[in-house]
């Protein structure tokens, strides 16, 4: 646990300092679980959003973008189930007087049993090396059976509770895992109860209950509302997906881990309108492509996994998250939901407009069922830097920090490097950058020496570094340095285009 929580402080140090993540309002002392994105991050996350847009929308020709309002019809959130339904079941500690998600507490324990069943694996693996069955292991040690066998338990017990909305059952079940408040150590809770989520406001400058409404706590209504202006004026013929990128509001009590969870974050979201009877199969095509487009990034495979939800939300039939190895364990990076018929059929109750399509091929008509992909953009980012920030060991015994990210998702493609302040150098280096900057984001640094200029680009995941020395002068030549490997090669100032857009270019990313 130490070492997760100096793992998250190594980031939010290395974030703030760089200028990716700053705490928002800080002159004020801050504000809890709200971040201001600094100069990188706000590259950084632009160019997540940019491939999440190209592979869903561009890479699609039956999924068309949205970008709808953040304020919407209250009645809206009454059809959709979050005014009556849109909770948390929390629970206080009397010693600490702290408050917890009592599923997540719950969640946190069964993942400590998990991590046990790992540490036995890994033993089995150093025992027995080459020869070691991983899937046999599994199926057949005793202590990992009786810890499947506990964590299904604590699963079922929680599912039960959950669905029941058995609020003591949950409690009875922190009572009996003995889970102690990580702040006071101490087992003293309180009962568990239902917080909604959803924040309001006033609509206008009278207040008074017909004026309320409410910060969207999600992007997905504006889709569903939405349905048939886009399908008639777009002409789509189902299946088709309608994606949208955009803010949205929850009032997290608790609200913490960084980015991870914050009251004001972004998604982004894409709804697949499909024929009844088919959800299930374009559920499991989602799951699969959405997994791809993660790995694809090119980090470790061991760092994804699916999670089959416990308790489904009022409007699925199946739903499961990707889950992401964080500094603090695994947890959710984005959902896979099948959301039936429920949202279009609730709209056309509340809203008395027919949500229907009529269905060529079959001469019916119909509200379609959806199936829903939900990735959390600030996740998503907190995702990318664990995995990129490291510290490597050189052959000469130093050290260097190291962001290793996937180099389309760089803030900076290319350094532009002049060896020296004079001797016409900044000049050409100017022309070299300006030439580049047509097709890539560059920086110019001439500050320090080339050592620690290297090292600056390399903390921050710049893929590239072009030095311009005097011998440039003589024969339009300069040195290009590779973040990754080190390795620096003679080139013509000519070349430098193709090279650059060789490795960073994001039709890479999109074609795996």
């Amino acid at each position: 646990m130490a070492a997760q929580e100096d793992r998250l402080k190594d980031i939010i140090g290395h974030a703030k300092e760089y200028g990716f993540v700053f705490p928002s309002s800080e002159i004020y002392d801050g504000l809890s679980a709200t971040y201001d994105y600094g100069q990188l991050g706000a590259e950084l996350k632009n160019n997540i959003k940019t491939y999440w847009w190209k592979s869903m929308v561009q890479m699609h020709e039956n999924i068309v973008g949205l970008d709808a309002a953040i304020f919407m019809h209250p009645d809206t959130w009454k059809a959709s189930g979050h005014v009556d339904a849109f909770n948390d079941p929390l629970i206080d500690n009397k010693d600490s007087k702290k408050r917890y998600r009592a599923d997540v507490l719950i969640e946190d324990h069964i993942e400590k049993i998990r991590q046990k069943i790992n540490k036995d694996v890994a033993k089995g693996l150093k025992r027995f090396g080459d020869d070691f069955n991983e899937a046999e292991f599994r199926a057949t040690n005793p202590n990992v059976l009786r810890r499947e066998t506990e964590i299904k338990g604590i699963e079922d017990r929680m599912r039960d509770g959950l669905v029941n909305e058995d609020l003591a059952a949950i409690k009875q079940l922190i009572v009996d895992l003995e889970i102690a408040c990580v702040v006071s150590g101490s087992k003293n809770w309180t009962d568990v109860k239902q917080f909604n989520l959803m924040f309001s406001t006033e609509l206008g400058s009278v207040s008074g209950e017909s004026a309320k409404i409410y910060l969207r706590p999600e992007t997905a209504q504006g889709i569903f509302v939405n349905f048939l202006n886009v399908q008639k004026s777009g002409g789509m013929k189902i299946p088709f997906g309608i994606a949208q990128i955009g803010k949205a509001f929850r009032n997290e009590i608790v609200a913490r881990q960084f980015i991870f969870r914050m009251r004001e974050f972004e998604q982004m979201e894409m709804q697949f309108f499909v024929r009844p009877g088919e959800e299930m199969k374009w559920y499991e095509h989602w799951k699969a492509y959405r997994m791809n487009w993660h790995k694809a990034l090119g980090f470790e495979d061991n760092a994804y996994r699916f999670h089959d939800h416990i308790k489904l939300a009022h409007y699925a039939n199946a739903a499961a998250d990707i889950e992401f190895d964080y500094p603090m364990g695994f947890k959710e990076l984005e959902g896979i939901h099948s959301r039936t018929d429920f949202d279009l059929k609730q709209h056309e109750t509340h809203s008395g407009k027919k949500l229907r399509y009529f269905d060529p091929e079959i001469n019916e008509s119909y509200i379609p069922y959806v199936v829903e992909t939900s990735v959390g953009l600030d996740r998503m980012f907190l995702s990318v830097l664990t995995q990129a920030l490291k510290t490597e060991k050189l052959a000469d015994g130093s050290e260097r920090v190291l962001m290793a990210l996937p180099a389309a998702l760089a803030p900076y493609k290319v350094a532009i490097l002049p060896l020296t302040k004079k001797d016409g150098l900044p000049e050409v280096a100017r022309e070299i950058m300006a030439e580049l900057q047509l097709d890539f984001n560059c920086q110019y640094n001439e500050k320090d020496t080339i050592g620690k200029r290297y090292r600056k680009a390399d903390a921050i995941g710049t893929p590239f570094c072009v030095t311009v020395d005097h011998q440039t002068l003589e024969d339009k030549t300069v040195t290009i340095r590779d973040r990754d490997t080190m390795q620096q090669d003679r080139v013509a100032i000519t070349e430098l285009f193709q090279i650059i857009d060789a490795k960073v270019n994001m039709r890479h990313l999109l074609k795996k």
